[in-house]
């Protein structure tokens, strides 16, 4: 095989890679707030249902939650969901684990904020709402924007995880090349392309992070 076509073809299986990162992080943050919520909240049957949502997640190997929610519907319901079932499963399962760690993150922004401001913004006339999207969340952001960004960056490398489930990511592709033509250089290629998307997003996020520099 020549090193064009490897390229080509590991190229093909990073953008399988950046479809699951993206798709995960587009589902997980949103939902990771909404969890967060949960968490804080003072029901204590709704607390207690995230939290151990929560405990789950973090507490279990992400692969086994691909496994499970893949075979799920099968081994449970006898529901046979087609070829299309794999990659959802995957989004899915990406999703919700994401989605735990991301809520530890905003509950711990969020917690972290002084009493004062929402008190400060009650006399101003704020309502709940408008003073947290416009005064407590843009703070919010910028303190764990260096938690979300460790996050972010291991997310990327779990991408590989999605192998378990025979989906063709670049990691995949790049053992299924080195097999192949008995060669390591699929698996030098590989993690440059790891590196540099790394070193892409960890650029933007440094972006970030200085353009909210205006919030403290």
């Amino acid at each position: 095989m020549s090193f064009q076509v490897m390229m080509h073809e590991l190229g093909e299986g990073m953008l399988k890679s950046m479809g699951i990162f993206s798709l995960t992080l587009l589902f997980a943050l949103p939902l990771g707030l909404l969890v967060s919520f949960g968490r804080m909240s003072k029901n204590r049957l709704l607390k207690g249902v995230v939290w151990t949502y929560i405990s789950i997640m973090r507490g279990t190997p992400l692969m086994l939650q691909l496994l499970a929610v893949y075979f799920g519907p099968f081994y449970l319901a006898g529901l046979k969901l087609g070829s299309n079932w794999r990659f959802t499963a995957i989004i899915l399962a990406f999703s919700v684990n994401y989605a735990a760690y991301f809520a530890e993150i905003y509950r711990s922004g969020i917690e972290s904020m002084p009493p004062g401001q929402y008190e400060a913004a009650q006399l101003l006339g704020y309502t709940k709402v408008s003073t947290f999207m416009r005064i407590i969340f843009p703070q919010v952001i910028k303190r764990i924007l260096p938690a979300v960004t460790n996050e972010v960056i291991t997310l990327i490398k779990d991408t590989s995880l999605a192998f378990s489930l025979a989906y063709a990511e670049m990691f995949t592709i790049a053992k299924q090349i080195a097999a192949k033509e008995t060669s390591f250089m699929p698996f030098l290629a590989a993690a440059v392309f790891y590196y540099v998307f790394n070193a892409l997003i960890a650029f933007l996020m440094e972006r970030i992070e200085k353009a909210m520099a205006y919030y403290t």
